[in-house]
């Protein structure tokens, strides 16, 4: 019983470090199960997977409301996210642990150095005839009670760069938001909270495509998720009301010392065999 209050306990700090970041608490659930309660490391990545689930869906729907995401952009994306989910989830079951624990420490430093990166905020107007207009990849957004027009550029390298963020997050159990948003800000040139709010929408969805998979290998353990999932919600809950009144800097800077910390010692523990 002391276990689960533990793992409760620190499963609401990764969500509260995972809503403040906007990366969600997979990142900080992988190496406190493995690490600090020694779950193996496929058992781990399925309740991962739950939990990111659970945090997105919430705040999915409150940006679909307040009209930021981009439904249509992030459906058509789906199609390679939740194929990359796939295959990312059935090459997990085949490769050993150590290797997915030094794949997900090398995911973790790109992540930290990502979000230190400053992000422009692109505002593309639709070309007449392109790939763009064709499929209807643009849409509006409100800033300061306008709204404002945009239009995505260069979808098909942004299509496969989506393609290896779902490969990812069903490999590593972690939303990807970063990489998400690397495809839609920095690829395809949508605004920055179009961007992070559809790849939010979409985490939650590629999550349940590779989490069916660990599922049907019994990878899903209900007293670890259970815990797991209450915990990263009422965490991200908290996160959220604390965004409001915290500095993105400071934020910035505490997230990527903590995830450095974590993604050295997961890559020492892989190196080290430890995750067998």
């Amino acid at each position: 019983m002391s276990e689960i209050i533990i793992l409760f306990l620190g499963a609401i700090s990764a969500g509260l470090l995972g809503s403040l970041t906007g990366l969600g608490g997979g990142v900080i659930i992988i190496p406190l199960l493995t690490l600090g309660f020694g779950v193996p490391m496929h058992y781990a990545i399925g309740a991962s997977l739950i939990s990111v689930i659970g945090t997105s869906s919430g705040a999915a729907v409150a940006f679909v409301k307040e009209g930021f995401t981009n439904m249509r952009i992030g459906m058509f994306l789906e199609i390679a996210t939740t194929a990359g989910a796939i295959v990312g989830a059935l090459v997990s079951g085949m490769l050993n642990p150590n290797t997915i624990g030094i794949i997900f420490a090398s995911i973790l430093l790109l992540t930290v150095v990502l979000n230190l990166k400053g992000k422009p905020d692109h505002q593309e107007p639709v070309i007449k005839g392109s790939l763009e207009d064709k499929l209807k990849l643009y849409g509006t957004f409100p800033d300061k009670g306008v709204l404002k027009s945009y239009s995505a550029r260069n979808t098909v390298p942004g299509f496969f760069m989506m393609m290896f963020a779902g490969a990812m997050s069903g490999l590593l159990g972690i939303g990807s938001g970063a990489l998400k948003v690397l495809a839609m800000d920095n690829m395809m040139r949508l605004p920055f909270k179009v961007s992070t709010t559809t790849s939010n929408f979409m985490i939650g969805v590629t999550a349940v495509a590779s989490s069916l998979i660990y599922f049907q290998r019994g990878e899903i353990i209900p007293v670890i998720v259970a815990p797991v999932l209450v915990g990263v919600v009422v965490g991200s809950f908290i996160g959220s009301k604390t965004l409001m009144v915290s500095k993105t800097k400071k934020l910035k800077t505490f997230f990527a010392i903590v995830i450095t910390i974590l993604s050295v010692y997961m890559m020492y523990n892989g190196i080290r065999s430890n995750f067998s």
